[in-house]
């Protein structure tokens, strides 16, 4: 009768738990999804651009509008904060940088027309880095993100330097991608962010989440390229997926954009305690 009664505890305490775990994994992807507005509201204006022609101006010079409607929309909103538009305006100069070069160099290309259009890039690629960046930042006010042994300023900005620098130096001289990866780890090996769910934390290690990332980038290019949001020379004839060693490219763009917007944060929080504790 005994086991019989355990039995039936243990039974019902392993379904509590399932069902713990899935109402937090809902509520986890519920945040996700709320961070990720600005970057959805783009790939669905890729697709119906793509699917429907729009009139008057050309396709790009719409995707400009929507960017520039969504951003007014989301400070408008509150969603976004003015201290984020900080960063995320940031991120978009950086991106837009990179995107004169690469394009320029023949990395990849934009081959409609535009009048928004810049030597041969659309205004609203910087919008694309942007969104990245729109994301980091909701993502870390909504789930309460916190640094474990976060390293000091003096190694994180060199690094994040080099590694966007690299982008471009590779053109010229050696591409040390995977050195920066190694150094990536090694620098982080012991920092962890944590972040808050339904009242619980929950920790993970840096460096994974950097792969996570940079792995959904890849899988969310792979859904612009086939909605010609730009497209690779391999891809000029027909579309074909990504090359998956560009993963590898996301992953460092990922940490200089993380790395950015870290930084920013911690220094605005000491700024905040050194204001407090006068």
């Amino acid at each position: 009768m005994n086991l019989i009664i355990q039995d039936d505890v243990q039974k019902k305490t392993l379904k509590a738990q399932v069902t713990r775990a899935v109402k937090q994994l809902v509520r986890f992807g519920w945040e996700q999804a709320l961070s990720c507005l600005f970057p959805v509201v783009i790939f669905a204006s890729l697709a119906l651009t793509k699917v429907f022609t729009p009139p008057i101006l050309p396709r790009y010079d719409w995707l400009l509008i929507i960017c520039l409607l969504m951003q007014w929309f989301m400070v408008r909103s509150g969603l976004e904060t003015r201290d984020e538009i900080k960063v995320i305006t940031m991120f978009h100069l950086i991106g837009l940088a990179l995107e004169l070069f690469k394009v320029h160099m023949g990395s990849w290309s934009y081959p409609e027309e535009g009048y928004s259009k810049v030597f041969g890039v659309p205004l609203y690629s910087g919008f694309m880095y942007a969104s990245v960046a729109s994301y980091l930042c909701q993502a870390w006010r909504r789930l309460n993100v916190e640094l474990v042994k976060w390293p000091s300023l003096f190694v994180v900005v060199p690094l994040a330097t080099v590694i966007y620098l690299n982008f471009f130096t590779h053109h010229y001289w050696i591409d040390v991608r995977w050195w920066l990866s190694g150094l990536v780890i090694i620098v982080f090996w012991q920092t962890w962010v944590t972040y808050e769910v339904g009242g619980i934390r929950y920790r993970m290690p840096l460096a994974l989440s950097f792969v996570l990332i940079g792995f959904f980038i890849w899988v969310a290019e792979n859904i612009a390229t086939f909605f010609g949001a730009w497209e690779y020379p391999d891809q000029a004839d027909a579309w074909s997926p990504v090359h998956l060693g560009k993963v590898s490219s996301w992953l460092l763009l990922v940490i200089v954009s993380f790395l950015i917007v870290a930084t920013l944060k911690l220094v605005k929080g000491k700024n905040h305690t050194g204001k407090d504790g006068n």
